[in-house]
């Protein structure tokens, strides 16, 4: 298997786009990518496109071939992919675009991902989320996306002492990171007390603790690590990726306050990145609540179980702290366009490997995750980065 770099990143901002097509914003995406890489459209070797619902959403299906179509790449006839699984749809588009290059079958892969969700009611563009859990065993009865990652804070409030303060000062921490992002969905800081005090929406959660419905896209475009000097002055290995899947119901598992696919896919990550998680300078994780990153941080391993919701209270995972987590602002400030999510990611690490994430920059950064998950935690998929120079 062949080494494999990031030579170009892009992405659109990240809020309500009302006057942008789900066409339009993966071109963006796609368009500033290309010029970050300096590639033209004629290298390109294939398309991967991660989207979780453009049928419901926009009532758009053939995504690849649409894409393709509206960049002007159907002239050559590019081999064109859209993934699905549920939010996880960016990241598994990535790492499918990974395994294309690694194997020598692509030299150059573009990957994108991209939502349009706000065209649509607010209650539609709920069920769309919801879409990721298991609609027999949960939906039906009512369970909700959120309802159900309230589940779990409550029980790791009970079983390890976690804190609604602990969980507001994630907020806190990551619309301030949001706010110094031009590309972020809220750019606006927040207070503790305004967290703790928002309207409520499922115990512990208040609107405050929940991402928002976004639309935007991101890509970037890959290469063998051999051939990457010639595009990039800064390109960014591929080093390490993990993904594995779980029970989409929530009652089957081992253990709600943990997702084993999680530790699963990290432990892999680290296996093929051959590090550990002390070589992490930064992360970007998924955040649908305010509960998510203090779970995944510990999922990741990268704190005991139980230890993480302190360490956002005292600031160690601010972007001068001792493990940086979601510089970018993550779902809750950044936004979460759903098929975007773990192609944006990977933008934002790429940018903090480079040192180019003016305003947020992690100091000294070398080596970044990304953990992006699909529902509750049905499917995870780990990403690590290292910087080449």
């Amino acid at each position: 298997m062949r080494q494999v770099a990031v030579i170009g990143a892009g992405d659109t901002k990240f809020g309500e786009l009302w006057d942008s097509s789900f066409r339009q914003l993966g071109i963006e995406a796609g368009l500033a990518a290309l010029q970050d890489a300096g590639v033209g459209s004629r290298s390109i070797d294939a398309l991967y496109i991660g989207n979780m619902d453009a049928g419901r959403l926009v009532e758009q299906e053939h995504l690849g071939a649409l894409l393709a179509d509206y960049a002007g790449l159907s002239r050559d006839h590019i081999p064109a992919v859209r993934v699905e699984a549920a939010e996880a749809s960016g990241a598994l588009a990535l790492h499918q675009a990974w395994q294309a290059v690694a194997s020598g079958m692509y030299d150059i892969v573009v990957v994108g991902g991209a939502e349009k969700m706000t065209d649509v009611s607010d209650a539609d563009a709920v069920r769309v989320r919801c879409a990721g859990i298991d609609q027999e065993w949960e939906g039906e009865v009512g369970a909700t996306d959120i309802a159900l990652h309230a589940l779990m804070a409550r029980r790791h409030m009970l079983d390890y002492g976690t804190t609604r303060e602990q969980m507001a000062a994630v907020a806190v921490k990551n619309h301030a990171n949001g706010s110094k992002n031009p590309k972020a969905h809220y750019r606006n800081t927040i207070t503790a007390d305004a967290v703790l005090k928002a309207t409520p929406v499922a115990t512990p959660f208040g609107v405050l603790d929940c991402a928002p419905v976004s639309d935007g896209a991101a890509a970037l475009v890959l290469c063998p690590a051999d051939k990457a000097k010639r595009f990039s002055e800064h390109p960014v290995r591929i080093s390490g990726i993990g993904h594995a899947c779980d029970t989409i119901a929530l009652s089957s598992r081992r253990d709600i306050c943990t997702m084993d696919a999680v530790v699963r896919a990290v432990k892999k990550g680290y296996h093929m990145a051959r590090i550990t998680p002390k070589d992490i300078d930064v992360v970007e994780t998924h955040d649908t609540t305010t509960f998510t990153e203090i779970c995944t941080i510990e999922d990741l391993l990268l704190v005991e179980k139980g230890a993480a919701g302190k360490m956002a209270l005292d600031g160690a995972t601010a972007i001068d702290g001792k493990i940086p987590v979601n510089p970018s602002g993550g779902l809750k400030s950044r936004g979460m366009p759903l098929g975007a999510i773990g192609v944006a990611q990977v933008v934002e690490l790429v940018r903090q490997l480079r040192g180019k994430a003016e305003g947020r920059q992690v100091p000294n950064a070398r080596t970044g995750m990304a953990l992006n998950i699909g529902g509750t935690g049905g499917t995870a998929c780990v990403t690590i980065l290292e910087a080449m120079n």
